[in-house]
């Protein structure tokens, strides 16, 4: 006679799937957060991505890098106005003051701008020294692009001035957090300023990071030294 099986009975194959199932989800979800974590500098702060400058010192573009990460970590940095809206157009700085709406200035506006997010009054100032198309008159400056190569290279050729003691020379020897310090009266968003932010502590290690990436990136476009040898032997061997 047929005796039917009782439910408690049945195998317990369709339990064992779902449990793999829901293990195997929970591991991938686990994998990406790891992930997540160990590439948050590219994923989490776009402001660090790489400049658009070619050369320089890996530890000055390193600093650009962090720097960028506390004042405009968005997906376009080069084209931020302070409060988080954009501009379309970089032909020249777009001086527009927007208002603040917190902290010690709450109440004024401010026309801080692009990557490094500079005041327009800062970046005539420091494009009348620095900008690559530069002319002898400084009221020029107030004409000149705001393209992201030039933000780059005009905040790249302010941090190399000796007033600031020689960076590039602390950073090498580790001195991170004294630098950062040291620029909080230019950018208070460092960490020692009246206007730090969450992202603020965590910058000696998101330079730590970038760091290590310029170092590769100056690394992989450096010469070897045979190749050099060769262009010098080709160099003389044009000379007439």
């Amino acid at each position: 006679m047929f005796t039917p099986r009782s439910s408690r009975s049945e195998p317990s194959q369709p339990g064992a799937a779902l449990r793999w199932r829901m293990g195997a989800a929970l591991s991938v979800a686990a994998l990406m957060l790891l992930l997540l974590w160990w590439w948050r500098p590219v994923v989490l702060m776009p402001g660090t991505r790489a400049l658009v400058m070619q050369g320089g010192d890996p530890y000055v573009r390193a600093l650009m890098r962090t720097i960028s990460a506390s004042e405009s970590n968005v997906l376009r940095p080069y084209n931020v106005l302070y409060g988080g809206r954009y501009v379309w157009t970089l032909e020249r700085h777009p001086n527009r003051c927007e208002p603040i709406g917190r902290g010690p200035n709450k109440g004024n506006c401010s026309t801080a701008a692009g990557r490094y997010q500079l005041l327009a009054g800062t970046w005539v100032e420091l494009a009348a020294r620095h900008h690559p198309d530069r002319t002898s008159d400084p009221l020029d400056a107030t004409q000149l692009s705001f393209a992201p190569r030039y933000q780059d290279a005009v905040v790249y050729a302010w941090l190399s001035e000796p007033r600031w003691g020689n960076l590039s020379a602390q950073l090498r020897q580790g001195r991170v957090q004294p630098v950062l310090r040291r620029l909080s009266g230019t950018w208070t968003s460092l960490g020692y300023g009246l206007e730090d932010n969450s992202m603020s502590r965590e910058l000696p290690r998101v330079y730590q990071r970038v760091l290590q990436d310029e170092l590769a990136r100056s690394a992989k476009d450096k010469p070897s030294v045979p190749d050099a040898q060769q262009k010098g032997r080709a160099a003389e061997a044009a000379r007439p």
